[in-house]
């Protein structure tokens, strides 16, 4: 009755709860604290050497000098950044999801038949050992120099190894107790697959997901340099150092580290919502 009247006069969270959340933002704070700091101060040494050793423009801008080139070039001029990032982030995007599509074909067919495992593998292992500016040519021969879908192959053939390597090795490296109990309820292999085998190759997917997300953007950029629209960061980048616009050029290059730390949030976030029962998620959050 107490309880009850305590519930329904209103009061607030009770107090282990509040000190509970406390503690848990103090942790947090104390993680990330040095992080921040740090790069708070690699910019402000950053922004005394270059003063103090009065280096020109060319050889490295300062911190202020990007960021005044990248608030002058955002949205309109010669070097629209704002535009380039959004057309360098769909392809990446594209390249990304293509990339993944087909590890993940090649991944469940190779763990599922010995005789795909033995054509397939070695043929990915060859394409991922040939030289990534090797294909930039024959890609734009065969999309065309403006498609972006010749940006998008090349993002997609540095994400495709990564994801079917692990997913692979997540599909096939199963407890084998794990396979003998489900057998010996006589379930089917397409039960065990979905109770067992994909549950296990979660962790090793999320894990070339963040991978892969980074390497696509590569990918794209690197594609950009041979060619295409000049409203990609690529062509900026390529672009601007030409024209000795060193501070274009490295702003673009803090656009694309930018985007590459957004995906690797989102494939975060994204992992901590699919699979919030692993050790690794429930480890970060206690």
């Amino acid at each position: 009755m107490t309880a009850a009247a305590g519930s329904i006069s209103g009061r607030g969270p009770e107090p282990g709860a509040t000190r509970g959340r406390s503690a848990r933002l103090t942790r947090r704070i104390r993680f990330y604290l040095p992080a921040v700091a740090i790069f708070i101060g690699g910019l402000a040494l950053w922004e005394l050497l270059i003063g103090l050793a009065n280096l020109q423009a060319f050889v490295l801008p300062k911190p202020t000098a990007i960021l005044a080139a990248l608030q002058a070039n955002w949205s309109g001029g010669r070097f629209a950044l704002a535009a380039s990032a959004q057309a360098t982030l769909v392809e990446a995007t594209g390249g990304l999801a293509i990339g993944t599509l087909a590890g993940l074909v090649v991944a469940f067919a190779t763990a599922r038949w010995v005789s795909a495992r033995a054509a397939l593998l070695p043929l990915a292992v060859a394409a991922n050992a040939i030289p990534i500016i090797a294909f930039a040519p024959l890609l734009n021969n065969w999309f065309g120099v403006l498609n972006p879908l010749s940006k998008m192959m090349m993002a997609a053939i540095l994400v495709f190894f990564p994801i079917m390597a692990n997913v692979t090795r997540g599909l096939v490296q199963v407890e084998p107790a794990a396979l003998e109990l489900m057998r010996s309820y006589a379930a089917t292999e397409w039960t065990i697959l979905r109770k067992v085998r994909v549950p296990n190759a979660l962790p090793f997917f999320f894990t070339a997901l963040r991978l892969a997300a980074t390497l696509s953007l590569i990918g794209a950029i690197v594609g950009e340099y041979f060619g295409g629209s000049s409203l990609v960061l690529g062509r900026i980048i390529v672009q601007s150092a030409s024209a000795l616009r060193f501070d274009v050029t490295w702003a673009a290059i803090v656009l694309g580290a930018a985007a590459g730390i957004l995906f690797y949030l989102a494939i975060l976030l994204v992992e901590r919502t699919v699979m919030p029962w692993h050790g690794s998620i429930r480890g970060g959050d206690s």
